[in-house]
């Protein structure tokens, strides 16, 4: 039985692709604290649209986030954020931070410097 490779998507290179153009995605929805602008890069999407891979970014702001729908892991490249969980528990992240958000996590993001990522999501 011959088996076929997945080719590899995309190599990230610093310039390129992690800190390179980003695609204006407007305002932040639900944000309740400031006026949080965002922008994105996908870099790549599953056939099944299950995962999806890219590079997000955000200016300053907050909102809430109830029974997250996916699972989201999150390596911060620049900025700093908050990220409290429903209990009160903060997490202050910085660049080179990384953090995993779980399907049916709720807590809320405050983004305090603005903020670019590498997220990966995994949705059901």
């Amino acid at each position: 039985m011959t088996e076929t490779a997945t080719p590899i998507h995309a190599v990230l290179g610093a310039t390129d692709e992690l800190f390179g153009e980003l695609e204006p995605t407007g305002p932040r929805a639900g944000a309740d604290r400031g006026h949080p602008e965002t922008w994105t890069r996908v870099l790549f999407e599953s056939p099944d649209g299950r995962t999806q891979v890219g590079i997000w970014q955000c200016t300053p702001g907050g909102w809430a986030i109830v029974d997250r729908a996916d699972t989201e892991t999150i390596h911060l490249l620049q900025g700093r954020a908050r990220i409290t969980d429903a209990d009160g528990t903060a997490h202050d992240l910085s660049e080179g931070d990384a953090i995993v958000l779980p399907r049916g996590w709720s807590g809320r993001w405050d983004i305090i410097e603005t903020v670019r990522k590498l997220y990966v999501t995994v949705g059901d």
